[in-house]
């Protein structure tokens, strides 16, 4: 994946836990996990605005561009 996801390390930088995350944002730990392990295919801006505030970040702390075009995605 072209976008790495580094909410687990903000999680644990701020010492906060997936549940408390989830409950103030209002999604469900099943939802935080697939974004946390990367396989979230979208995400909505509501929710990155939530997580981001309470969070106390910035997107770019927890969505990185790796600088290559995902699989299958280049046009030749």
């Amino acid at each position: 994946m072209a976008i790495k996801v580094y909410l687990s390390d903000v999680l644990k930088e701020r010492g906060m836990t997936a549940k408390e995350l989830c409950a103030k944002v209002g999604i469900t730990e099943a939802n935080l996990s697939i974004l946390r392990s990367g396989k979230a295919s979208g995400v909505r801006f509501h929710t990155i605005n939530r997580i981001c505030y309470y969070l106390e970040c910035d997107v770019g702390d927890i969505l990185r561009f790796d600088g290559r075009l995902e699989d299958g995605d280049e046009k030749e």
